[in-house]
Formats: structure tokens, C-alpha cells, sequence
């Protein structure tokens, strides 16, 4: 594995990873917050869900993931996955420790303390990401006891396959959400796939509940380090997207456009299976 060297003559890359397409909802906060960022995107598509997986597998691949940006000359990296940043960030944090990483799961934990007003706050995420408790650490620790946690791992491939609306999203919505009804009014989005299903959300716990996004708080984070560290260049020009996934599902122009906005005119397509032997 090279070395990454910033170039300081070239706007700041990021590079983002995550399980699958979810991830580009941060990538679209990101390139929002950060116009002249060049972004690196890396979407696990062959291996989403991460959620269901060992934590050795889940530190495993997010390790390969990080490999293969750092790869690309990013400046810093994204775990966008909720799953890899509960399970793995102090990991890749240890294994790379010459290169900035940023997660998801604390920039989420502090908006929603921002925004509760009764200090009772849930978390829906995989199982991964509930079995960590990694959310519910974070807000112990800033004195939050009323914590309620609820995996809904078939929101991913629900969300994978752009049912985000109707009978069958509801159905399963009512299903995993239906015991935090007036016990939270702040629930953290705890996976880069759920915010597209967030209308779904709100029509079964109702307009009142504040639902959190990490990746405007994530987005902002990110922002004010490369802000600190007179990393952000001002061209007055938008930055790149290069989007690479592990497999190129056959509806991805359509799902592109859900999580992103629009459809990148170049997708390539990468195998990381050689990446662990770095």
C-alpha cells in the first residue's frame, strides 16, 4: 500500500465509503457543505449489508474499503456506513493513523442532543450498529438515560431497491417502529439508507418526532477541519465525483437518483478482493 500524500496545489479529495448506494446521501451533503471538494466514493454494493455481519467481517471489509481509497490520493475519508463506524472506526483509526478519518455515529449523537427537548432520543440502525450500542454510549456519557434502541435491518434492502413509498415500506416501518411511539420525540438515523425512507418514518411516528440525519452534522464536522487546516481551496469550482462499486446493480440508474440527485456520467466498477493483502 503507498503511502497518501496530499498535493497541496490540488483541491482537497475525500474519499467516502460505504456498504452500498446509502452512502451517497452523504456524498450529496458533502458536495452541498463543500463545493470544491473532489469526492472518491466506494459503494460495497457486491457485500451490502454489512449489518448482518461478524464484527471481524465488518472490520474486515471496512479495512479493504479504507485501503482502496487511500489508494486513490484522498486527503481524508468518510465512513459514511453507520455499521463500519460503530463496529470498526477505532480500528481504522489504529491501522491508519497517518491519514484524518471521520465517522458518522458521533456527529449524529451530538445533533440529537441538540435537538431533544425531553432527552428521551432512539436509534434505528442494522443490527451491527444496535448490537455496538456505540449511540447509546455516546449519550450515556452526556448524561442521556433514556435511550431506545431498535434494529430494522429490512430497511436496507428495502431502501436498495427503491421501495421508499407504499403499502410494503409502511408495513414494515409500523413493524420495527411501533414500540417507540411517545417514548422518544428525537430519533438519529443511524444508517446512511434510512433518510429515504424518512417520509415513511414520519407517517408512523408522527410530524412531531425530530429525525436526525447525521450527514449534515458529519458534513459540517468535516467542513470546519478542513477549514482549520487551510484544506479547503477556493477555485469557484465544483469538485469531482468519482464513484466506484463493488457490483453495478441493473436499476442503479434509478437509485442513483434517489440517494444522489442525479446520475454521475461514469460509474466504474472494482474488485477489492486482492485488497486485504496490502
Amino acid at each position: 500500500m503507498k503511502e497518501n500524500t496530499a498535493n497541496t496545489d490540488k483541491p482537497v479529495s475525500i474519499g467516502v465509503f460505504d456498504s452500498g448506494i446509502g452512502g451517497l446521501t452523504v456524498v450529496k451533503t458533502l458536495r452541498a457543505a463543500i463545493k470544491e471538494a473532489n469526492i472518491v466514493y466506494l459503494g460495497d454494493t457486491a457485500r451490502v449489508p454489512y449489518g448482518t455481519k461478524s464484527e471481524e467481517t465488518i472490520k474486515r471489509f471496512a479495512r479493504e474499503d479504507t485501503v482502496f481509497l487511500i489508494e486513490k490520493g484522498v486527503d481524508l475519508i468518510v465512513v459514511a456506513c453507520n455499521t463500519a463506524s460503530s463496529v470498526a472506526l477505532s480500528y481504522l483509526k489504529r491501522e491508519f493513523k497517518d491519514i484524518p478519518i471521520f465517522g458518522v455515529v458521533e456527529p449524529g449523537v451530538n445533533m440529537a442532543l441538540n435537538a431533544s427537548k425531553t432527552g428521551k432520543i432512539g436509534i434505528i440502525g442494522t443490527i451491527a450498529t444496535i448490537k455496538s450500542h456505540a449511540h447509546r454510549k455516546l449519550l450515556n456519557k452526556q448524561g442521556v438515560l433514556k435511550v431506545y434502541e431498535k434494529a430494522c435491518p429490512l430497511f436496507v434492502p428495502l431502501a436498495e431497491e427503491g421501495l421508499t413509498k407504499g403499502q410494503i415500506p409502511r408495513l414494515v416501518a409500523e413493524y420495527y417502529l411501533h414500540d417507540l411511539k411517545e417514548k422518544v420525540d428525537t430519533l438519529i438515523l443511524g444508517c446512511t439508507h434510512y433518510p429515504i425512507l424518512m417520509d415513511t418514518i414520519k407517517e408512523v411516528l408522527g410530524e412531531q418526532i425530530k429525525l436526525i440525519d447525521p450527514a449534515y452534522a458529519l458534513a459540517l464536522q468535516v467542513k470546519s477541519f478542513l477549514n482549520n487546516n487551510g484544506m479547503i481551496k477556493n477555485t469557484g469550482e465544483n469538485g469531482t465525483l468519482d464513484l466506484y462499486l463493488t457490483d453495478i446493480p441493473p436499476h442503479y440508474h434509478s437509485l442513483l437518483s434517489i440517494f444522489l440527485g442525479f446520475t454521475p456520467d461514469t460509474i466504474e466498477k472494482v474488485d477489492l478482493k486482492d485488497i486485504s493483502r496490502c
